[in-house]
């Protein structure tokens, strides 16, 4: 029996990126407006919060905005005020000091933004995911926002089960250590949020993996993975990047249940 009682949809902001980043092969002159989103569940434990969105001094803060962005020719994500994760949670009367439980998807930044103002909180990776990110050069990962020596990390290796509801999907091939995951709503039925395994609906129907990839073959093989269980549990599957398919769900503060 599942223990999650509700679905947030949190979006977060926008990047705009070529389109080559979230398909392999697509034309580089085709330019995204993409959403970056976050997932709050309401569980018989307490709040959990699934990726945390995107730090937004890093985009007011001038020297931050340069260091992580413009220097390197990348357009600044968009994160206006009515997309601070504080200020969205405030509508339903909590703040991030009311979650206890963080699970990230992966450390790319437009995950780990508030990860370092949640210092109370228990923050689960993948193990390989972890020890990857605090190596890599690449400028996906913006270091400041998951080496304070504050948080409090649980690692995992492969898929596990966090209770009753919510198993986590081992789904590399983005990242080294991606994790997606599958959750059980009591009324709805079963959830696939498949972060960055797919960051559009067309990396699912036609089975193409993100141009930005870390291993194509198990990007491609977590997409399989991912349809597969998808049919197999007639499970919604809901994606993270896609601008057309943000405007279509229930955006909080409404829910699934």
């Amino acid at each position: 029996m599942s223990e999650v009682q509700r679905l947030y949809i949190l979006l977060c902001g926008y990047e705009i990126i070529p389109k080559a980043i979230s398909v392999r092969g697509a034309d580089e002159r085709f330019i995204l407006s993409e959403p970056v989103c976050a997932y709050l569940l309401k569980t018989f434990y307490g709040w959990v919060l699934l990726d945390t969105g995107i730090d937004p001094l890093h985009i007011t803060n001038p020297v931050r905005q340069q260091a992580y962005f413009t220097m390197h020719g990348m357009l600044p994500p968009i994160v206006r005020k009515q997309h601070h994760l504080e200020r969205q949670l405030s509508q339903i009367g909590i703040q991030l000091s009311d979650i206890p439980w963080i699970i990230l998807s992966h450390l790319h930044f437009d995950h780990t933004g508030y990860l370092k103002y949640c210092p109370h909180a228990r923050v689960s990776v993948q193990k390989r995911e972890y020890d990857e990110a605090r190596n890599s050069t690449c400028l996906g990962y913006i270091k400041e926002d998951f080496t304070s020596p504050s948080i409090q990390w649980d690692f995992h290796e492969g898929d596990w089960d966090a209770f009753p509801g919510l198993t986590l999907l081992e789904t590399s091939g983005h990242t080294p250590g991606h994790q997606s995951a599958l959750i059980q709503l009591p009324k709805t039925g079963p959830f696939i949020l498949t972060f960055d395994a797919g960051d559009l609906r067309e990396n699912f129907e036609h089975t193409r993996p993100p141009g930005s990839v870390t291993d194509e073959v198990n990007a491609l093989k977590s997409i399989q993975r991912l349809n597969a269980l998808a049919s197999e549990l007639n499970a919604k599957i809901i994606l993270f990047h896609d601008p057309n398919e943000i405007q279509n769900v229930r955006l909080f503060p409404d829910y699934y249940a």
